[in-house]
C-alpha cells in the first residue's frame, strides 16, 4: 500500500513541487538538486534573489520575512481551499462529506483575519457547501472565493475553468 501511495504521490501537483512533477511526467529531463549533489539546484527556485544576508542565521534555505499580510495570506489561503477541493473525491462517502462540512466550519472560526473568518462564517450559513462530488464542491469553492473578490472590488474568475486553474493544469 506504501509502494502504491508513493507511486500515487509522485504525480500527485500539491504533494511535489511543479518542478518535480515535469520531471515525474517526463515534461522535462534530469535535474539536480542541493541534496543529490551537494550543490545549489541549477534550476530556479523560490528564493531567487536571496542573498545570503537574507537567510535566517544558520540556514541555507530559510529566508527572513515578515508575517503574511491579510492579502498574502488570503491568497494561500484560497489557494489551500482550491486545493483541497481539487483533490475532494469524486464520489465522496457521507463520512467525507461530514469531514469536509467541519473542516469548513472549523476554518470559518479560526481565521486569523476575524472580519474574514466572520464573512466567511455567513457565506457558509447563506450558502451551504455543495459537497456531492469533486465538480460540485470545486464550482462552490470557486463562486464562494468569487463572491469575496466581488465585495473586494477585485477581478472575478470564470468557474468553468476552476479545473485547469487548481486541478489539471492548462496544458502549456
Amino acid at each position: 500500500m506504501l509502494l502504491t501511495q508513493s507511486l500515487i504521490n509522485i504525480r500527485c501537483r500539491s504533494c511535489n513541487t511543479l518542478l518535480d512533477f515535469k520531471f515525474a511526467t517526463g515534461k522535462i529531463s534530469g535535474k539536480s538538486s542541493a541534496t543529490d549533489t551537494g550543490t545549489e539546484s541549477s534550476i530556479p527556485t523560490g528564493n531567487l534573489g536571496t542573498s545570503a544576508v537574507d537567510k535566517i542565521p544558520g540556514s541555507k534555505t530559510h529566508s527572513k520575512g515578515e508575517p503574511l499580510d491579510v492579502e498574502a495570506l488570503g491568497r494561500s489561503s484560497w489557494n489551500l481551499l482550491h486545493t483541497i477541493s481539487a483533490n475532494y473525491p469524486d464520489k465522496p462517502s457521507n463520512q467525507q462529506q461530514s469531514e469536509m462540512r467541519q473542516f469548513l466550519q472549523l476554518f470559518s472560526h479560526i481565521y486569523p483575519c476575524s472580519w474574514c473568518a466572520s464573512d466567511f462564517e455567513k457565506y457558509l450559513k447563506d450558502h451551504s457547501p455543495k459537497l456531492g462530488s469533486r465538480d460540485e464542491f470545486g464550482r462552490w469553492m470557486c463562486e464562494a472565493h468569487n463572491e469575496v473578490n466581488s465585495k473586494l472590488n477585485k477581478e472575478t474568475f470564470d468557474c468553468n475553468f476552476w479545473q485547469k486553474r487548481w486541478k489539471d493544469g492548462w496544458n502549456d
